[in-house]
């Protein structure tokens, strides 16, 4: 079964919590707790201790929301880079996991985009009756310098990937927890000196050869997925095969990936309706959120891409979707 799910921060307003568990939303895709120091407050309690990631279970379970996802990460480019401190940094990824297992929260979500995340050079385009979106544009780049990482190939973090994988399905598998790997957003390469390895379809069909256990798994984002192929349903057909998506974001775009904006959901390049039957059609039984939403008439664009009523919108949008093709 398709559940619907929404992603918070832990210090997310209580009033949208319940507004949004009024609309029927159960499951949660969560942040790590984090605070300025990098702690919780004085009690000296790492984002992925036991101590910490229970406070913030506790307060969705609170307002009768479980985490089903948690979508953050420990410190973790040395070891996407495979630099020297990587064995230090798994080790936290290793706890993450642990105490992820003893909460019973199944399913980690990362991404394989070293030193800089998801990118986006415009965060106030004026989309559909002049809602504000975010685009990607690769010429806003031009002149914009490599990173502190300078030029990193693809082989190094291909090589960096295959020694995670090797290391972390063991741990995943003793504490029952899916590790979803993200595609690069955008599926572009190079950016910013560092060639992007998580790009095509190809490089997924890698990744789930580099393990065959079913803890090594996927995260489709259709955003990313439609700038990487035209036929978003054919990948999930040729990817999820024994279990291996465990999870989905689903929201779209339009143009071209050196060149395009996010948009509603149903007015992307690819029919969503589509996508949701190709999860069906491989048995996929996981949660799945909107992601990245337009911000409409009257709200503060704090955070682009996550704003309230965006997400009412969107999560209005995607129960509707899932009901009519369940």
């Amino acid at each position: 079964m398709i559940e619907v799910v929404e992603y918070f921060q832990p210090d997310s307003p209580e009033r949208w919590l319940r507004r949004l568990h009024q609309i029927g939303i159960l499951g949660v895709v969560t942040e790590l707790e984090r605070k300025p120091n990098g702690y919780h407050d004085g009690t000296k309690d790492r984002p992925w201790d036991l101590v910490s990631l229970r406070r913030v279970a506790e307060r969705y379970h609170s307002m009768d929301m479980q985490v089903r996802v948690v979508e953050d990460w420990p410190p973790m480019d040395r070891v996407r880079l495979g630099l020297p401190g990587r064995e230090e940094e798994i080790e936290t990824i290793f706890e993450l996991l642990a105490n992820m297992g003893k909460l019973e929260i199944p399913i980690w979500c990362y991404n394989w985009m070293p030193v800089s995340n998801w990118t986006r050079t415009r965060t106030r385009v004026c989309g559909r009756g002049g809602a504000i979106v975010s685009g990607f544009r690769l010429t806003d780049l031009d002149g914009v310098g490599d990173t502190w990482a300078g030029n990193v190939s693809a082989s190094q973090l291909w090589d960096a990937f295959e020694w995670f994988i090797e290391q972390i399905v063991p741990v995943a598998e003793e504490c029952g927890v899916t590790v979803a790997l993200h595609p690069d957003d955008p599926p572009l390469s190079p950016l910013r000196g560092v060639e992007r390895i998580m790009t095509s379809v190809s490089s997924f069909t890698r990744v789930l050869e580099t393990s065959p256990s079913r803890r090594n798994a996927l995260c489709i984002c259709v955003g990313n997925f439609t700038l990487m192929t035209p036929d978003v349903p054919a990948a999930i057909h040729s990817l999820g095969f024994d279990g291996r998506i465990a999870f989905a974001h689903l929201r779209d775009v339009r143009g071209p990936v050196e060149d395009f904006v996010e948009v509603f959901h149903d007015e992307g390049a690819t029919l969503l309706t589509s996508v949701s039957r190709a999860l069906k059609d491989i048995g996929f039984d996981g949660p799945v959120r909107p992601d990245h939403v337009p911000a409409l008439y009257g709200e503060e664009v704090a955070d682009s891409g996550y704003t309230w009523l965006g997400r009412l919108h969107a999560v209005g949008f995607l129960q509707g979707l899932v009901a009519a093709t369940d």
